[in-house]
């Protein structure tokens, strides 16, 4: 997620910091979400609550698809073999995968430990429960390694980059738009899944999927133009033909946007918790990060920061370069804050959610930046 430069000697400086301000803004975010997360689960048992963590979560949800955008900005074209490619970002991904796969259920079990008034049920973390989870990562992540689910949706995107490139090195501007328009029709389909029952759709033996997919296949029709990939893509085309717009239509068309895709993110997820309570295999489809009210949310904010060409500053470059780390290693802070919080008596839930997610992207960064100093921890946190 903290990927280093590549070769930018014709680039300008201002790229460079509006890059670092990018990767700052998008981790925050990150950290705010899971801030929110709490609040939300406590849904109609306390109505007041939700809502708050609903709105407050709505807000953020451009966070990881800024983090995909980025990553498109910074490695796309390929500019080395693949073989290289894949040895020197999946490695990383990997080593990082495997060491906060382990550190993060030992983890959350000394701090059931140390902190037996914590929110969180300690009969779901005694070492018979956290034996398996320190190895349950060659399958997928656990609730206590929750953000680790970017990097195996990273190690996806790595391994299709350098076919994605070749073809982008020659594409023009109009094969560019073509494929992000197939794309765009993807970020619909979670609304189409959701609102097919209602034209009759029963689905295929019972299998919801749309076009071809089945209980037999999962690979249906737009498998292969959808997800993440075109935000990659959709990063490079704004790189390559950024938008020739003054400030004023700049914010003419982002803030309006943002706005339409925040109030069906915010006021979706309340209509699907009041049709659907607390089922998340219906709520988070207004929360998807590749549905298309998210993307309304993207867009807006990766057009302002690339417009604001800000020039690079050293103490923001330093917290760029901590991101990575402080992504992997925040949730357990977020844990702690939220519990050390909730003991302040009179703090509204906005003011508690900020103000934990201020604590935690500090003292993450502070336990990234210790580990910087360490040659052999360094390679975990970068």
């Amino acid at each position: 997620m903290s990927e280093r430069l590549p070769d930018l000697k014709t680039a300008s400086r201002e790229r460079i910091g509006w890059i670092d301000l990018l990767r700052v803004l998008a981790c925050f975010l990150v950290v705010f979400s899971h801030c929110c997360d709490p609040f939300v689960a406590v849904f109609d048992s306390d109505r007041p609550t939700f809502l708050y963590g609903c709105f407050s979560g709505s807000l953020v949800r451009c966070c990881v698809p800024l983090f995909v955008m980025m990553t498109g900005v910074l490695l796309l074209p390929v500019r080395t073999d693949t073989a290289v490619f894949y040895r020197k970002r999946i490695g990383r991904i990997l080593l990082a995968l495997i060491f906060w796969s382990v550190a993060l259920p030992l983890l959350y079990l000394l701090y059931t430990r140390i902190a037996p008034e914590t929110s969180l049920d300690a009969g779901n973390y005694t070492w018979e429960a956290t034996l398996p989870k320190l190895w349950n990562f060659i399958f997928n992540f656990t609730y206590e390694t929750t953000p680790l689910w970017y990097l195996y949706m990273l190690a996806g995107l790595y391994l299709v980059m350098p076919v994605l490139s070749a073809w982008l090195e020659r594409a023009s501007r109009r094969d560019l738009r073509i494929l992000l328009g197939i794309w765009g029709i993807t970020l619909l389909l979670p609304y189409v899944k959701l609102l097919a029952p209602l034209a009759g759709y029963a689905g295929n033996y019972g299998n919801m999927g749309l076009y071809g997919i089945c209980d037999w296949n999962e690979f249906g029709t737009f498998h292969y133009v959808s997800g993440f990939a075109g935000y990659l893509v959709l990063a490079h085309y704004l790189v390559k033909f950024p938008p020739a717009w003054s400030w004023r239509r700049t914010l003419g068309v982002c803030i309006p946007l943002f706005a339409v895709g925040y109030l069906v993110t915010a006021f979706g997820y309340v209509l699907l918790q009041k049709h659907f309570p607390g089922n998340y295999a219906y709520l988070e489809i207004v929360w998807y990060f590749a549905g298309i009210n998210v993307f309304m949310m993207t867009l807006p904010v990766f057009l302002v920061v690339q417009k604001l060409a800000s020039r690079p500053r050293a103490w923001l470059a330093r917290i760029a370069g901590a991101t990575f780390g402080i992504y992997l290693c925040h949730f357990v802070f977020v844990q702690a804050g939220y519990d050390l919080i909730g003991r302040i008596p009179g703090l509204p839930v906005p003011v508690r959610i900020v103000l934990n997610a201020c604590a935690a992207f500090a003292v993450s960064y502070g336990a990234v930046w210790l580990m910087q100093r360490n040659r052999i921890t360094r390679r975990l946190v970068e």
